[in-house]
């Protein structure tokens, strides 16, 4: 990207933002910015708001490291920014990253590439609130929101959808996806430099691997790596590869999996969706996964920002 040391190249951190994230993103942004001082660069944080292109203008600095999570700062808008300001980003750019922001579009790209994915559909939520649009179990999805926020869970006998789709607070959108529900363990593979790192297993304190349990201490424990079938660790990485590059990501990327090892089951291996910006923070999966591999998260972050550039 730049020839600079890291001593004259100024970093900007962008965190925090308006989207359900902005809690953790906060928490991301802090840990990559001290991490960034610590090797060296001249770094400057920011908690992104509407006046972002200006502050940006004004601070001008040499790379932007985006530790948003979420609408806005993952779904492409920011990167669109960032492009027009000819500031060199980290992560991945306007296209992979509102594709995979896009649940959907994701999946039909995916299915398209010959890739495992569940069946699933669209529908208005006052439809998904009414009654089953799928035989449960089944999970109901936003269409477009992270870190398992919206996200619920309909198990096999429910009378009823979930309530919370029926909430004049509800605020994830008025089109949900209903997927089919996949039993079994929950897997991830980071992706950095489109070369995955390894196989992580989650094991959650819930049933459900939700907003609390990813970020809470305590919510949930993650084992690497992952104590599966050799076949399987191959499989969940070679498709972590290829997702990365059919949605054309850059950077670090984390693909989700469901494992189904259930008694009868056929040992299916589910791709969920792609993280373009996973977390950054204390218990995060890629900073695990990196340091697994002999890199610590000072040299995590260092990659990142040398990696960074325009036209992504």
């Amino acid at each position: 990207m730049t020839d600079k040391a890291p001593s004259t190249l100024h970093v900007a951190v962008l965190k925090g933002g308006w989207s359900s994230e902005r809690d953790v993103s906060l928490v991301s942004g802090k840990a990559c910015g001290e991490a960034l001082v610590g090797e060296g660069y001249h770094v400057t944080q920011i908690d992104a708001g509407h006046n972002l292109a200006g502050v940006l203008s004004a601070l001008s600095p040499d790379v932007v490291f985006n530790a948003l999570h979420g609408t806005w700062g993952e779904d492409g808008c920011v990167q669109g920014i960032l492009e027009i300001l000819e500031i060199p980003y980290t992560h991945s750019g306007v296209l992979a990253s509102a594709l995979a922001m896009d649940k959907p579009r994701s999946k039909t790209l995916f299915s398209a590439a010959g890739l495992p994915c569940e069946e699933s559909l669209v529908v208005p939520r006052n439809l998904a609130a009414a009654s089953h649009q799928m035989a449960p179990p089944y999970v109901v999805k936003p269409l477009a929101d992270g870190s398992s926020v919206g996200v619920f869970i309909v198990g096999e006998g429910a009378n009823r959808p979930p309530e919370a789709l029926r909430s004049e607070e509800w605020r994830f959108g008025e089109t949900v996806m209903i997927e089919k529900y996949v039993p079994g363990r929950e897997l991830t593979v980071a992706v950095m430099g489109g070369k995955a790192l390894g196989v992580t297993e989650i094991l959650s304190a819930t049933d459900f691997y939700d907003y609390d349990a990813k970020y809470a201490a305590g919510g949930s424990r993650h084992i690497i790596p992952a104590d599966i079938p050799g076949e399987i660790e191959r499989r969940a990485k070679d498709i972590a590869e290829k997702a990365h590059a059919v949605l054309g990501c850059r950077g670090v990327s984390r693909a989700d999996f469901r494992y189904d090892d259930t008694e009868g089951a056929s040992g299916r291996l589910i791709l969920l969706e792609i993280n373009t910006q996973p977390g950054m923070t204390a218990t995060s999966l890629v900073p695990e996964q990196a340091a697994h591999t002999g890199l610590s998260f000072g040299g995590l972050v260092r990659w990142m920002v040398e990696d960074a550039s325009c036209r992504r």
